[in-house]
């Protein structure tokens, strides 16, 4: 058998040693899409969380502002300590229908009792397992009183059941304090 020809041989292609690799690219290209987009939702995930937790706390200093502002209305029941609340998870006792409605004839610690128990209320249904307190605290040198008004809530919704403003999420919950002279 004579040798063959160079003619006669077939042609080399090209492209046959690289058929398959634009499936390969492809591949790879979804799986980097894909990463990217996982990245990305977990991305979209902890920002509803952090914009959940800065609304949880404008909430908490709306609520301390209003209590200073409601004491400031009253300072006879403030004089007289009425406005005095220890940290608990449970409500404020509820005061009936003192002080509702428009012209309502009341006396100051009425008014204080009535304050607390709607501070409270509103307290819990903005803030998860919301809570808060109202301490008093004498001036040094002076004949005045500060008052200190603690929010307090589960941020992390863990079912955390302590009164502590502590940095363990299990059992500590989140607060904010706000100290004013009515």
């Amino acid at each position: 058998m004579a040798p063959t020809s160079r003619a006669e041989r077939q042609p080399v292609r090209h492209g046959d040693r690289h058929r398959g690799f634009t499936l390969v690219e492809i591949m790879i290209a979804l799986l980097i899409l894909s990463v990217g987009l996982l990245g990305l939702a977990g991305l979209q995930a902890n920002g509803l969380r952090q914009n959940n937790n800065a609304l949880q706390r404008t909430y908490a200093m709306i609520q301390a502002y209003d209590m200073a502002e409601r004491m400031r209305a009253n300072r006879t029941g403030v004089n007289a300590g009425a406005y005095t609340l220890a940290p608990s998870l449970g409500s404020p006792p509820d005061p009936g229908q003192y002080c509702t409605g428009a012209g309502a004839d009341c006396s100051a610690a009425e008014l204080a009792a009535a304050d607390v128990y709607e501070w409270w209320q509103q307290t819990n249904r903005l803030l998860p397992s919301g809570t808060g307190s109202i301490q008093p605290t004498p001036v040094a040198g002076g004949t005045g009183r500060e008052w200190t008004v603690t929010v307090m809530w589960d941020e992390e919704r863990t079912g955390a059941t302590g009164l502590n403003c502590g940095n363990d999420p299990a059992t500590d919950l989140k607060c904010y304090s706000f100290t004013f002279e009515p």
